[in-house]
């Protein structure tokens, strides 16, 4: 069992950034392979980002390329969205997920955290 619980969400001026965060708690975070989720009011959940149990291999949607860099630390149990040049586009819950497939796919992850709210204006 995984627990996972994000932070680091918040109102930001478009071209402003931030920075989530997502602490796991539980057994075995380095077995795992973490994704980034978001979800708009009235969407479906999103890929963004996912990375490697081993934190060297990283992909990301092309929505957020260049903009967008999700990182781990596994001694901190921690996984990382680090978000520049924000969009209104990018308004979203951002969720992660944990699981034992680095995919796009949200039904590839088993534990959830419970979603920070990212708010970008115009």
């Amino acid at each position: 069992q995984v627990q996972l619980v994000e932070s680091g969400g918040g109102l930001v001026q478009a071209g402003g950034s931030l920075r989530l965060s997502c602490v796991a708690s539980g057994r075995a975070f380095s077995r795992y392979n973490m994704g980034w989720f978001r979800q708009a009011p009235g969407k479906e959940r999103e890929f963004v980002a996912t990375i490697h149990w081993e934190g060297q291999m990283t992909y990301s949607a092309d929505s957020v390329k260049g903009r967008f860099t999700i990182s781990r630390d596994n001694a901190k149990n921690t996984v990382s969205l680090q978000m520049n040049t924000l969009k209104p586009g990018d308004t979203a819950v951002y969720y992660c997920a944990a699981g034992f497939e680095a995919s796009i796919s949200p039904h590839e992850y088993t534990y959830w955290g419970q979603g920070t709210q990212v708010t970008v204006s115009s």
